[in-house]
């Protein structure tokens, strides 16, 4: 396996759990030692770092932290956000990120796989990343949801996967 493209990036990450941030920093650590990874575990302490620190991806927690506002602090400075979830794991949360512009929306059960997510928001634009997360999580969302979650959405998730070049 080649050199992460994380190495030298700066990552933030942001939960209220603080054995989440151990297991987010071990697993980008040891795939990219040269990055740059900070942690917060407030709002507060977040919504400072955020405002001050150009991050190349931030990870935010939905739920304990106001992940959202956050999204939309981060957003709106031009970062590129991923949502971390257990609690708030639903098809309206999954469609509130997509519409909010995070580039990703995660399962906390899929902290393991943190490593090639991160590498795809930096790799891929808005739509062909979410493509991809598709791709990857579709089975994991068809099993977590009810059957309907695709159209609670919104989104035309099915035609995605038929349409992927990726």
């Amino acid at each position: 396996m080649g050199e992460s493209i994380l190495n030298g990036k700066k990552i933030l990450a942001v939960d209220d759990e603080t054995d989440v941030l151990a297991v987010l920093e071990e697993e980008i650590k040891d795939a990219c030692p040269k990055c740059t990874f900070d942690k917060a575990t407030t709002f507060e302490d977040a919504s400072r770092l955020i405002a001050s620190t150009p991050y190349d991806v931030v990870i935010l927690d939905i739920m304990g932290i106001r992940g959202f506002d956050l999204l939309d602090l981060a957003v709106k400075k031009g970062l590129k956000v991923v949502m971390l979830t257990a609690h708030a794991l639903s098809p309206d949360a999954l469609k509130r990120s997509y519409d909010m512009k995070a580039r990703a929306y995660l399962p906390k059960d899929n902290l393991g796989e943190i490593v090639p997510f991160l590498e795809d928001v930096l790799k891929h634009d808005f739509e062909s990343g979410w493509r991809r997360l598709f791709e990857k999580l579709h089975k994991f969302f068809s099993d977590t949801f009810n059957s309907d979650w695709e159209k609670e959405t919104g989104l035309d998730w099915h035609e995605w996967g038929k349409s992927s070049k990726l």
